[in-house]
C-alpha cells in the first residue's frame, strides 16, 4: 500500500493493526532480510531491519519537508492500533526515513515497513502490520556484485580540485568561514546490486558506524546527528579527518597531529558550535565535550565532540519528536558550512551536481517520537546494477585542494570495499 507519493497532504493509509512480540535472538539482523529491498539501521549488531511496505510517502522539495513528513506520520501513528509487548525504543510502529540535503530538491522519503525485526542488548522482537503470516517470507540467496566498473562523477578530479581552490579563495576574501564540498563516483555491476550484501560487508567491517539502508540509499555513517530516548538526547559531531596509520605508533602520531592542526580544529569547531547553538534553547541540561577527541574508524580518524542533554519539560523542547530535532539541526556545519545560507549557495555553484539524499538525515522514528538519525555519509544510491557513491570534505582558509581530493578518495573506500570485497 502506498500513500501520498509526492503529495504530503494526502491522508495516510487506513488504520494499521500493529503487533510487536519478543522473538529468539536472531544474532545477525541482515541475515533475516528476505530480499534486496531492505531497510536497516544497525550498530554493533543491534538495531532494526525492515521489509515490505505498509505505507510510504515521497516528499516534494521545500524547507517544510520535515514538518510535512512528521504531520503525515503523526496522523498514521495516531490512527494505528498498536499491541506492543516489548516497549523498547524501536518496538511498536516504526518508520524509516531519508531526507534530501538541499531543500530545493525532491526525493525525501518515509517508509513504514510491513515487518520490522529489532535487537537491543540481546533482546529481540518482531513487529508486523496486518496478518503476521504475511511477513514470513523465505530468504532469497545473496548475490554479491560482480565485474564492477567505475566511471567519473559530475566533476573529474582536476575540475573538483579547481572548485576547492575557488572555495578557498572565497573564504579568504570574507563572507564565510567554511564550506563542505562533495563529489560523486559511479559504479556499474554486471547484474543488479543486492543491498543486503553491502549491508553485511559494511556492518562487519565498520561496526562502530551506523549501517543503514532506506529506499536504495545504503551506507555506514560514523556521524550520529541526533538520538532521542524520551527526554534524553545525544549527538556526535565529526569534522576534521586524517588517515589511519600503518601501525599503532603511526596511528597515535597522526591522531596527535589531527588534534594539533589549526586547520582541522577550525573546521571542527564550526560544526560543533552549530549543533550546540541549536540544541541549547531546547534543553534544560546540555553537556558538551570541552575539547574534541580522536575517533578511529577502520579507514580514517576524525575529530569528535560528544553532546548530550535533557529536553526542557516546560519550554521549546517540550513534545519535540526526534524528527523535529532533525529538522532543527539540518544542515549542520559538518556537511554544509558556516554561515549556512552562504555555504549552501556556494555548494550549488561549485559542486556541479545534485547531492540528493547524500549528507541528508537518515534514520528511524517510532510512535513515541524516539529514534536515531545519522547524516548519510560513506554511502551510495543503488538503482539496479548502478551505484552512485559520494564523498566530501570541509574547506576552510587553510585547505589544500590535493589534500582534500585525497580525503574524498579515502572516504569513498568503505563503499568501494562493500561493492568489490
Amino acid at each position: 500500500m502506498e500513500s501520498g507519493r509526492g503529495n504530503p497532504g494526502q491522508p495516510p493509509p487506513d488504520r494499521l493493526a500493529v503487533r510487536t512480540v519478543p522473538v529468539t535472538d536472531p544474532r545477525s539482523l541482515v541475515s533475516r532480510l528476505p530480499d534486496p529491498a531492505a531497510l536497516a539501521w544497525i550498530r554493533h549488531g543491534d538495531g532494526l531491519v525492515g521489509w515490505g511496505e505498509a505505507a510510504r510517502i515521497t516528499l516534494p522539495a521545500g524547507e517544510d519537508r520535515f514538518t510535512a513528513g512528521e504531520k503525515w506520520l503523526r496522523e498514521l501513528f495516531d490512527r494505528a492500533t498498536i499491541d506492543d509487548q516489548v516497549a523498547l525504543p524501536g518496538s511498536g510502529l516504526v518508520a524509516f526515513g531519508s531526507f534530501t540535503f538541499d531543500p530545493t530538491c525532491d526525493g525525501s522519503v518515509l517508509v513504514v515497513p510491513g515487518a520490522v525485526l529489532g535487537r537491543r542488548s540481546g533482546q529481540a522482537w518482531l513487529t508486523t502490520i496486518g496478518d503476521p503470516a504475511g511477513s514470513a517470507r523465505p530468504v532469497s540467496p545473496l548475490a554479491p556484485p560482480a565485474e564492477v566498473r567505475w566511471h567519473d562523477g559530475s566533476l573529474p578530479a582536476p575540475d573538483w580540485e579547481r572548485a576547492v581552490a575557488t572555495a578557498v579563495s572565497r573564504i579568504r576574501s570574507g563572507g564565510l568561514g567554511k564550506v563542505v564540498l562533495a563529489r560523486d563516483l559511479y559504479a556499474t555491476a554486471s547484474a543488479d546490486i543486492d543491498v543486503r550484501v553491502l549491508l553485511q560487508r559494511l556492518a562487519e567491517r565498520y561496526p562502530d558506524c551506523y549501517t543503514f539502508a532506506c529506499a536504495g540509499l545504503v551506507g555506514a555513517t560514523p556521524e550520529l546527528l541526533i538520538r532521542r530516548q524520551d527526554d534524553d538526547i545525544s549527538s556526535l559531531v565529526l569534522a576534521g579527518t586524517i588517515p589511519r596509520g600503518r601501525d599503532a605508533e603511526e596511528d597515535r602520531a597522526l591522531g596527535a597531529s589531527l588534534l594539533a592542526s589549526a586547520k582541522e580544529t577550525e573546521e571542527h569547531e564550526y560544526a560543533a558550535a552549530g549543533v550546540r547553538a541549536t540544541l541549547a534553547p531546547l534543553c534544560d541540561e546540555l553537556s558538551v565535550d570541552s575539547r574534541p577527541s580522536v575517533l578511529r574508524l577502520a579507514n580514517v580518524q576524525h575529530l569528535a565532540t560528544a553532546i548530550s542533554g535533557r529536553l526542557a519539560r516546560n519550554g521549546q523542547g517540550t513534545d519535540h519528536s526526534v524528527l523535529s530535532l532533525v529538522a532543527a539541526l539540518h544542515p549542520t556545519g559538518a556537511v554544509c558550512g558556516t554561515p549556512t545560507e552562504v555555504a549552501m549557495e556556494l555548494i550549488r555553484e561549485l559542486e556541479g551536481m545534485d547531492r540528493r539524499r547524500y549528507a541528508g538525515p537518515v534514520g528511524w522514528v517510532d510512535a513515541h517520537g524516539n529514534g536515531e538519525w545519522g547524516i548519510a555519509l560513506r554511502c551510495a544510491e543503488v538503482d539496479g546494477a548502478r551505484a552512485r557513491l559520494f564523498a566530501g570534505g570541509g574547506i576552510v582558509s587553510g585547505s589544500d585542494p590535493a589534500a582534500e581530493l585525497a580525503e574524498t578518495q579515502a572516504k569513498f573506500r568503505p563503499m568501494q570495499f562493500a561493492l568489490e570485497a
